[in-house]
């Protein structure tokens, strides 16, 4: 493993005063709270632009080629290689995501037992981090409306704009889920979208929110949202194609140094009184073990010897359930389903959460076509995706200490992964087949949508990892401090969803833009900027 020993190996290249590696939901966000500040912020991507072109829309290019999949290797517990589903471009994971942007609920903040052990609580509550989750709504411009949902926390200030109208067959299913005693609630959604001034709104209601790039920009992914809009700026500047290799310390260990950089075929340095990691949860803890030194002999910032540990990847399953009606419904994703999120009502675990998820077509059904053709022989592929209804089941993964991330001789991330409570995601599955019933949907109509997730190996789907940083009180067993800063160095702070102690069973962005609000608050007190 290389080692900085503590000393500068390399001419630092040019200071700055914060310098943040990633420009995702962690690191564009925190990048756009800082920048007013007039403070000289450097923003270092290890992928370009993506690029805005027809092929954004194309489901052969996206789902069945792969094109926008970066090219890294990576390697399972058995020293196997395969090729995870990351996106390397400037806006992170943000640009392929589907904008659903849910607050984790008030309980997610303390310890839930689950049935392969418990989701342990963090240091800080709920209602200590609402204020943030507003101003990450209102940021992102999230459609929703709160007050539907039972198992919502307390909320300070209403969605910046109404929830995305139903369409009608989805408005038919949220009624019939009404009547049947259930509680469909407004999913919220980061789109820009203006439905009483249609000539002025950026989204235009199609089916590419998940796993797409928008090609109109429409789509609230921290690009658009946070990263454009401070490019003008004569404090911020950003390098792309710029790969961080590791981080270089003072003798003492106690502060870092450099930040050492891989771009175009040769190194520089970059060196800032504050440097931010917000590479993803993988990368991030490979970045600080790829950083050991005589003074950090496990990893930079690994005294707890919990860097790298307590990897989560939710547990998830697509589902396309074949109703006997047409489903003509163009942006699917406006309703959600948190009755079955905790335990009760019989229920002796949580089971999770349902929504629904972007429109199936017939293209991206090609890897199921036997399935789907055995099901439905009299039909061809774009008859079944028109009778498709398409849903997204999470289930919550336990952090588990042997969940990890290495690294390996040459530098790339070994994952050591076992996926946790498989009978509460079978619950929920069995939930959604029950709501079915009740709606009219023949039961052996619903299978699992693999087509979404074109992989070899489970571990490969990587889109909500988290937890290899985390954060707590207390530093022999948390990396982080409760402001995200590294426990051991003065001047190191993680921003992206490494410092998740539980991940929820919710998607993690909106959580990982409201902490960067957060963190970003706290720097600029510290850097003598005031409050945001």
């Amino acid at each position: 493993m290389p080692r900085s020993g503590g000393c500068h190996h390399h001419e630092v290249t040019e200071h700055y005063d914060v310098v943040i590696v990633g420009t995702g939901a962690g690191g564009g966000t925190l990048a756009n709270v800082l920048a007013p500040s007039g403070k000289r912020i450097l923003l270092l991507e290890r992928g370009d632009f993506l690029p805005r072109e027809k092929e954004n829309w194309d489901p052969d290019q996206v789902f069945v080629d792969g094109r926008y999949v970066s090219r890294d290797t990576w390697y399972d517990a058995d020293g196997r290689p395969f090729q995870p589903q990351v996106h390397y471009f400037v806006g992170g994971a943000t640009k392929m995501y589907g904008a659903a942007l849910y607050r984790l609920r008030p309980a997610d903040f303390g310890e839930i037992q689950h049935v392969d052990g418990p989701s342990p609580a963090w240091p800080v509550s709920y209602d200590d981090f609402e204020p943030w989750y507003t101003k990450a709504e209102w940021l992102y411009q999230v459609h929703g409306a709160h007050g539907q949902d039972p198992t919502e926390g307390p909320w300070s200030r209403q969605y910046p704009w109404p929830a995305v109208t139903h369409e009608p067959r989805i408005q038919e299913i949220a009624d019939a889920m009404r009547d049947g005693g259930y509680h469909p609630f407004a999913a919220p959604c980061g789109i820009l979208l203006d439905e009483a001034d249609r000539p002025r709104s950026l989204c235009i209601r199609c089916n590419t929110c998940d796993g797409y790039p928008c090609l109109v920009h429409a789509k609230s992914d921290a690009e658009t949202i946070a990263v454009r809009p401070i490019l003008d700026r004569d404090n911020v500047t950003l390098l792309v194609n710029a790969e961080v290799q590791r981080l270089e310390t003072d003798p003492a260990g106690s502060s870092v140094t450099g930040v050492v950089v891989s771009r175009g075929g040769q190194t520089a340095v970059y060196s800032g009184d504050i440097v931010v990691i917000a590479a993803g949860a993988a990368n991030t803890a490979r970045i600080l073990l790829r950083s050991a030194s005589d003074r950090h002999p496990n990893g930079l910032a690994n005294g707890s010897d919990q860097l790298g540990r307590n990897y989560m990847f939710h547990n998830s399953n697509a589902v396309v359930a074949l109703d006997k009606e047409p489903n003509d419904t163009v942006f699917q994703k406006t309703l959600g389903l948190n009755d079955f999120y905790f335990a009760g009502d019989g229920r002796p675990w949580p089971l999770g959460n349902i929504q629904m998820v972007g429109k199936s077509n017939a293209a991206a059904m090609k890897g199921e076509e036997p399935k789907l053709t055995r099901l439905a022989p009299r039909m061809s592929l774009d008859e079944v995706a028109r009778h498709a209804v398409d849903f997204w089941l999470t289930t919550e993964d336990v952090p588990k200490a042997g969940n990890r991330i290495t690294v390996g001789g040459d530098g790339r991330v070994h994952l050591a992964y076992r996926a946790t409570n498989a009978a509460e995601a079978e619950g929920l599955y069995g939930e959604l087949r029950k709501i079915m019933n009740h709606i009219g949907f023949a039961a052996h109509h619903v299978l699992d949508k693999n087509f979404y997730m074109n992989m070899s190996i489970p571990v490969a789907g990587v889109a909500h990892q988290a937890g290899t940083c985390r954060f707590g009180s207390d530093p022999a067993t948390s990396v982080l401090d409760v402001n995200c800063k590294a426990h051991e160095l003065d001047n190191l702070y993680v921003a992206d969803t490494s410092f998740f102690p539980s991940i929820g069973a919710v998607n993690p962005a909106l959580t990982v833009m409201a902490n960067a609000i957060r963190v970003g608050e706290h720097l600029l007190q510290r850097l003598g900027s005031g409050a945001a």
